[in-house]
């Protein structure tokens, strides 16, 4: 959906899931890069093994292993679902990654030139070591970014508002030995007067479609976590695929 779009292209048309019966299959499900729980406890419900790992502690009580994803990764997972930090992947803040001089005052912390350089090689490197980790299935999750240029095209884009959420954010799956998820459910946007038109418009954006998150320590953290609807769909769909392979 253009959400640059006039309101006669809401005629979307959503197919419903089918609830798939598990037959008591049990998946062991590990979620790569992060803290919030929610991808972890989408599985658990969905009546699967499901851990989640990060560097930081899990904001919600559950499995959570506190440290290195190499520590785990091999302990025979069915699925691996990962949202390796988009900091160096994404396309924002590309003046940072030349030799200077910089139109802006660079912010204490923020790395630049040759160093911000490596630090987007790594992250590369870090998300080929996931995706080639061993893991029969997996699925590797980012904005839009470098991955597309550098690695491959992604399988899929999703958006939250396919989802069910009230929210806008074109983010990337890249998928191995898995099926693209399918939309749940449109949360309708609102209609936001832009130029001559409207622009179409979700609870996370501002009228001129920037992201309304206030600026703060724990901005990063909240525009990171996933969507309630993706881990939900992540669950249903993907668990009932892997119980049927």
């Amino acid at each position: 959906m253009n959400e640059e779009s006039g309101a006669n292209e809401m005629n979307v048309r959503v197919d419903p899931i089918v609830s798939v019966n598990l037959n008591g299959d049990k998946m062991k499900i590990l979620v790569a890069c992060e803290y919030s729980g929610r991808v972890r406890d989408a599985f658990i419900a969905a009546g699967h093994d499901a851990l989640s790992c990060d560097l930081l502690p899990t904001d919600q009580p559950g499995p959570h292993y506190q440290g290195d994803i190499y520590d785990v990764i091999g302990d025979g997972w069915d699925l691996m679902i990962a949202h390796p930090p988009c900091t160096y992947l994404t396309c924002s803040a590309e003046w940072a990654y030349g030799d200077g001089p910089y139109h802006q005052k660079v912010k204490p912390g923020t790395l630049v030139g040759a160093e911000r350089r490596e630090a987007r090689e790594q992250a590369i490197d870090f998300v080929m070591r996931l995706y080639n980790s061993g893991i029969p299935r997996v699925a590797i999750e980012n904005p839009v970014g470098v991955l597309s240029s550098r690695w491959r095209d992604p399988d899929q884009f999703i958006q939250p508002y396919e989802y069910g959420d009230d929210a806008s954010k074109k983010t990337c799956l890249w998928l191995r030995g898995l099926p693209k998820l399918q939309p749940t459910g449109l949360h309708p946007p609102r209609l936001a007067p832009s130029g001559k038109g409207y622009a179409l418009r979700w609870g996370n954006q501002t009228d001129s479609g920037q992201n309304k998150e206030s600026p703060g320590e724990d901005r990063w953290k909240v525009r990171s976590t996933t969507w309630q609807g993706w881990a939900d769909a992540m669950a249903s769909q993907w668990g009932a695929a892997l119980a049927a392979a």
